[in-house]
Formats: C-alpha cells, structure tokens, sequence
C-alpha cells in the first residue's frame, strides 16, 4: 500500500513540476521526461536480462550446497543470532543459509552475488509465509538488514576515489563503516520493538559486539597495509571468500554422493522464472524514479533543504553532497553518478567529495530493493517495509554527516 502512494506521489510531484518549468520556459522538459520513461524501461529490462545468467548460476550452486549439506552447516553457526531475529523460521530451515550468503556477499560490496542470493532467501521465506500476498515479520527483517546496506569492503567507491585523483582513496573506509553500522543497528532495534523481539537478549548482544569487533580489526588490517595495496588486497579477499565458498559446495556434495551436475541443474532452472518474474516491478519502480530525475525534482528538494538549513544558521557544507543522500533509495547508479559528479566538481578530496562517497556507501537502494525482492515473490501488501527502509536511509545520512564533519574538519 505505501509503495502504491508513493509511486503516484513520484508522477504527480514530477507532473506539477514539470509543468512550473514549462510556464518559466524550459520547452524540453516534457520530451526530456517522456524519454526517460523509455529509457528506465529498456534499463529494467536489461537489468532484468542481466540477471538471469547470475541467478542461474548462484540459485544452482545454492541448491548444490543445500544438497551437500554445506548450507545446513552454515546455518548451524549463525543458528542462535538468527533465531532470535527471525522467530518465524524453523531451526536449520534453508532460509538461513540464504540470508546468511546473502548478508555476507553485501557486506563484502558483492553485488551480483548478493541479488540472486536474496531472491533465493525470499522465495523461501514465502514458502513460510502463510499470508502469499502479505509481507511476513521475517521478510520484514530481512529487507531492512538489506536496505539498511552493512558494507565493510567498499572496493567500487575507492577505486573511484582512486580515478578521481584522491590523494588517500581509503580515507572515508573507517567513517563509512561506522555510517553503515550505526543505521543496520538503529534499523534493526526499531523492528525489533515493532515485532517484540527482545534485543536486549545476551546472545544477540554478544552477536553485535562479534560483528563489531570483526569490523574493527578489519579497518585496523586496511589501515596497516601499504597505500599502493589496499585495492588490490580488499578485492584478492572478497574474491578469494565466494570462489571458496564455490569449491566448498561442490567438494562436499560430491562426497555426499550428490550428483553434483544434475542437482545444479535443478537449482540454476528457477533462475530464469525469477528473472521474468520481476520485470513489472522493475519497469514500474524505475520509471517513477526517471521522472523524479528527469523532471528536475530531485533538484528542487536539494535547493529547499539548503535554504532552510541555511535560514537556521547551520554550517551548509553538507547540503553539497545532498544529490547522493536524496537519490540513494531510488538508484545505485543514480546515486554514483553523482558521487562522481560531487567529486569531479568539488575534488575528491574536498569535504563534499568525501562525504558522497559515504553517503554512497550508507545505505541501499530501498525502492529498487522493495520493489525487486517483493515482485520477486508477489507479495503485494508490504506493510511498513518501506517506512523501515526509508527511515534506515535517514539514519544512515545523517551518520553520514556527523562523521564526515568528525573525520574531516577537526
């Protein structure tokens, strides 16, 4: 239901500015708008496509390691964390294992294997669901550790940082984890209380802390290594994490006695299904968020939040790099292009320059994520997921800024 007003909220907001502009003579901005609608179309289907050979290769391998039993062994370790935030799922249930893979491949910024690993998380998480068209309590969950976006190894934003001429690329690492871990965990305790989940609990205390301690010495390795290493280094570990996650499954299915190939073939046919099963829903999601980009709206709400924090008196460094923060829950690519933008304006190592890129790194896609992981599995009442997600983006932002303005300005 909120995804439904807020969809037409984007094309009235995008209507009623458009036609401002057209009043005060900017002539192209209806055609300009128009475009965009068969633009983000074609760009959800080639999404979409993309897809499809990722999610059949990662859906085969998860049905190999469920098979082997790599994933029930997985989902023994995080047993006792995921239990208490997800009730709802039986102990060992392969949806664990999903959302672990999944959870794991985000945090090492991996992409195109965190999507088709979540999808797999969701179409079981459904099988549990007794309400098909309603969002459960654990899909709830699961979508704001999602949106809320824990990144530890931002490798993209610093290669970018690299070929915007920073003079340390890794400099916003420690800030950006800090953003990042600050909005999961306030996502996380305002859902708990939703859902009367007890996070005072010793084992997910003790959980958190892990997490964070893990965090810590990671940033602590970074920060020891070479300058002319760290890329280099960051990127040989994620990698080296999935391929043996890869030969693991594999190996010990095939010494269960598997038949490693035809169960992989099993799994790798739901994957075109998947694919063809969000198209809608990508199509619908992007070319509400073209409208708000093409119309200039996004612009505008830019521009009004830096006169009123201006008119308060307030330091408005930040307002700056406000494009990313605004953009982030409707476009990655979006929200890239305008922290390369800040950058190449500003200078990478400019306040701004530094805090797009930890806005960048924050959080996630909300609406691209809502829309691709629900459509996935047809659930048409969302329920407060995108209230969650947004208010994740929030704090996340607002982590974002306080950081920036602590590592770069005393």
């Amino acid at each position: 239901m909120v995804l439904n007003y807020l969809w037409v909220l984007f094309f009235l907001a995008s209507f009623i500015v458009a036609i401002v502009k057209l009043f005060l003579g900017d002539s192209g901005v209806i055609s300009t708008m128009v475009n965009s609608t068969f633009d983000m179309s074609k760009t959800a289907f080639e999404i979409s496509l993309g897809l499809t050979g990722i999610m059949t290769l990662w859906l085969g391998l998860m049905k190999v390691g469920e098979a082997g039993g790599a994933i029930r062994i997985m989902s023994k370790i995080v047993g006792p964390f995921f239990s208490r935030l997800f009730p709802e799922i039986p102990k060992e249930h392969p949806a664990m294992g999903s959302i672990l893979m999944n959870f794991s491949a985000n945090m090492l910024g991996l992409d195109n294997a965190a999507t088709p690993l979540g999808l797999k998380a969701m179409k079981e998480l459904q099988e549990l669901n007794p309400h098909k068209e309603k969002a459960s309590n654990a899909m709830l969950m699961f979508l704001t550790i999602n949106t809320a976006g824990l990144t530890i190894i931002p490798v993209s934003i610093m290669a970018f940082r690299t070929q915007a001429g920073a003079t340390n690329p890794t400099d916003i690492f420690l800030p950006l984890i800090i953003a990042t871990y600050g909005s999961l965990m306030v996502a996380i305790i305002t859902l708990s209380l939703i859902q009367k989940i007890n996070i005072f609990d010793k084992v997910l205390i003790l959980y958190f802390i892990a997490i964070l301690g893990g965090i810590s010495g990671l940033a602590w390795m970074v920060h020891s290594l070479p300058e002319s290493q760290i890329n280099q280094v960051i990127d040989v570990f994620g990698n080296l994490i999935i391929l043996s996650i890869i030969v693991s499954f594999i190996t010990l299915a095939f010494f269960k006695k598997v038949n490693v190939y035809e169960t992989f073939i099993e799994g790798a046919k739901e994957g075109f299904q998947v694919s063809i099963t969000i198209i809608p829903y990508l199509v619908a999601m992007l070319v509400g968020i073209g409208l708000l980009r093409s119309s200039g709206t996004m612009e505008i709400l830019t521009l009004g939040i830096t006169k009123c924090v201006s008119w308060m008196g307030m330091d408005t460094s930040f307002t700056d790099a406000l494009p990313v923060a605004l953009m982030k829950p409707f476009s990655g690519s979006g929200a890239r292009g305008l922290m390369v933008d800040i950058m190449n304006e500003f200078g990478a190592d400019s306040f701004a320059g530094r805090l797009a890129c930890i806005m960048n790194g924050a959080t996630d896609t909300t609406f691209y994520i809502l829309a691709l992981y629900f459509g996935s599995v047809s659930i048409k009442n969302t329920r407060y997921a995108a209230g969650i997600g947004l208010f994740a983006d929030f704090v996340g932002m607002i982590f974002a800024i306080m950081v920036a303005y602590l590592f770069f300005t005393i």
